[in-house]
């Protein structure tokens, strides 16, 4: 049973094509693609996010605050059984430290464990004490599945040093009905034809070459949540209800 647990910072960017292209010329000096990225290719990831009826979730994180955390249900393919694997992850934010906790199971497994709280059987430590922090988390936390997000990434990791980590997402596709991994990828387009989400991952500090090209090429970091900006323009929709009915949701 795989498990893992990773500690760090996440600082975002959007950029243009111009700004994309040009970056992704220059990294080949100093990172190496991800191997799932080899030859210009990109990979899928398919995600389901957790929250509360009344989006409590993604209310508090949008908030800005010290510590939040959300649950989703990730797969790197459209599953096609319930024997297919899938991630079922923990992401918390403490004073700007990620802290992402996940375990592996079967989609029939995450099923069973999320809808019907039955516990899949497991034998090694960390996976259950993963299991044993998500279970305190449902105890806590009403939650339905809520929105659907898939993208694209290519992923690129540092020559000397292997925690330091790029990723570029692209083709964001979101929706808030058949919020089922194994429905595939269809939905509304979260950011412009064009743009570009990349996300700076790191222990420590970012190395001062990035930080001359980023100047250079006039890329900046900005706060950009895809489950946020979701639920932002969903709510930017709402403006034919009622303020007490929008208030409840938004």
């Amino acid at each position: 049973m795989a498990i893992k647990s990773f500690k760090r910072y996440e600082k975002k960017y959007l950029l243009n094509q111009i700004q994309y292209d040009e970056l992704i010329k220059r990294l080949s000096e100093y990172m190496d693609p991800d191997e799932y990225c080899k030859d210009g290719k990109n990979y899928s990831i398919y995600n389901i996010y957790y929250d509360t009826d009344d989006n409590q979730v993604i209310r508090h994180s949008i908030s800005k605050p010290y510590y939040k955390e959300k649950l989703r249900l990730r797969s790197y393919k459209v599953p096609k059984s319930p024997n297919d694997k899938v991630f079922l992850e923990l992401k918390k934010k403490i004073g700007g430290v990620v802290n992402k906790r996940r375990v592996v199971l079967t989609l029939g497994e995450a099923y069973k464990f999320l809808e019907l709280r039955i516990r899949p059987e497991k034998s090694d430590y960390m996976s259950n004490q993963v299991l044993n922090e998500i279970e305190y988390y449902l105890d806590n936390n009403k939650v339905n599945p809520k929105v659907y997000i898939s993208y694209s990434r290519k992923a690129f990791f540092s020559k000397s040093d292997k925690n330091f980590r790029l990723t570029f997402d692209s083709k964001i596709i979101t929706r808030r009905d058949y919020l089922f991994l194994e429905s595939g990828s269809f939905g509304e387009d979260l950011l412009e034809t064009g743009q570009y989400l990349m996300e700076v991952k790191i222990l420590g500090a970012i190395p001062l070459w990035l930080v001359e090209i980023l100047s250079e090429l006039e890329i900046y970091s900005t706060k950009f949540s895809k489950y946020g900006n979701e639920y932002m323009r969903y709510c930017s929709r709402k403006n034919n209800f009622s303020e007490v009915r929008r208030e409840k949701i938004c």
